[in-house]
C-alpha cells in the first residue's frame, strides 16, 4: 500500500450528519481513506453504515458535515456527477441488465460515466468513438480480471449470484475511480465465491486501486482491509488497523462479541 506517502486522503469525510424524522442515522462520522487503501466500514446493523455511504455517494443529501475526494468537495452533489469526479459505487441489491450480455452491461456503466450526451451520438463526433473504443478495451480488461471472460457476450442473467457480484464489481470500475465504494460484496455468496472475490479485491488493490468496503464478514475484514473504522449508534466508535480494532473491547462489546482468531492482515 502507498498511502503513507500520499499527503491527502483519496476520501476525506468530516462531520457527516443525517437525520430522519429528528432521528439522527449518521451523527457527526469522521473518517479518512487513505489513497491505495482498503478501508473497511463495519458496524452492527442499523448503525448508519448505509446511510452514510449514500450521502458520501449522492444518493441522499447529507445535512451537514464534509465529504472531498482528493480534496474537492463532492458533499451534495448529484451521483452522477460524484462518479465523473471518481467516486463510484456498488450497491447490496445488485442492479444489472439481466437481458444484456455481461459486456453490454460494461459499456452501459461506462455511457453513465463518460459525460457524453445525445447529441454527441447523433453528430458521430470523434470524441464520442474514440470514448467508445477505450470502453470496449476497458470492459475487455476487467471481464478477464474478474474471471468471466467465457461469459463475455452470454445474457447476465444466466450468471449466478456471486458471478453477478462481479459483474457489479466490473461495471464499477470501468471509469477507472480513484475511490470505489463496494457495499457488501460478500454477502450471500458461498465460500468459494467469497475466496475469488477477495483475490480479485486484492489484485485490484495491488496494482493501486482504493477501496472503501462495506462488510459483515469479518474475516476478510481482518484479513484485507488496511484500516477500518467501526460505527455505532451513526457514530464512529474507533478507527484503525485490524489488529487494534481485534482487540478493543468497545468493539467487541459492541459488534464481534468475541475476538475474532485471524492471521494478521497484510501491510
Amino acid at each position: 500500500m502507498t498511502a503513507d506517502k500520499q499527503t491527502t486522503p483519496a476520501l476525506a469525510v468530516q462531520g457527516l450528519a443525517k437525520a430522519f424524522a429528528g432521528v439522527h442515522a449518521v451523527d457527526g462520522l469522521s473518517f479518512t481513506v487513505p489513497a491505495g487503501s482498503v478501508t473497511g466500514l463495519i458496524g452492527p446493523n442499523g448503525c448508519g453504515k448505509s446511510t452514510s455511504i449514500d450521502c458520501i455517494s449522492g444518493f441522499q443529501t447529507p445535512d451537514g458535515g464534509r465529504v472531498q475526494l482528493g480534496g474537492q468537495d463532492i458533499g451534495g452533489l448529484p451521483p452522477h456527477r460524484i462518479a465523473r469526479m471518481g467516486l463510484t459505487r456498488t450497491f447490496q441489491n445488485i442492479r444489472l441488465y439481466d437481458e444484456l450480455t455481461v459486456r453490454e452491461n460494461l459499456l452501459i456503466a461506462a455511457q453513465e460515466y463518460d459525460g457524453h450526451g445525445w447529441l454527441d451520438a447523433f453528430l458521430g463526433r470523434p470524441a464520442l468513438r474514440a470514448s467508445e473504443a477505450a470502453a470496449a478495451e476497458r470492459a475487455r480488461e476487467l471481464i478477464a480480471e474478474v474471471g468471466l471472460g467465457r461469459y463475455d457476450n452470454l445474457p447476465t442473467g444466466i450468471l449466478s449470484y456471486g458471478q453477478k457480484k462481479l459483474v457489479a464489481l466490473a461495471a464499477c470500475l470501468m471509469s477507472r475511480p480513484s475511490v470505489a465504494i463496494l457495499d457488501e460484496p460478500l454477502a450471500g455468496v458461498n465460500p468459494t465465491m467469497i475466496v475469488n472475490i477477495e483475490r480479485i479485491i486484492d489484485a485490484l488493490n495491488r496494482a493501486g486501486q482504493t477501496f472503501l468496503i462495506v462488510e459483515h464478514n469479518m474475516n476478510f475484514v481482518m484479513r484485507r482491509c488496511h484500516q477500518v473504522v467501526v460505527m455505532e449508534s451513526g457514530r464512529k466508535l474507533v478507527e484503525g488497523p485490524p489488529a487494534l480494532i481485534r482487540s478493543d473491547e468497545r468493539v467487541i462489546n459492541a459488534y464481534l462479541g468475541h475476538a475474532p482468531q485471524q492471521e494478521p492482515s497484510h501491510a
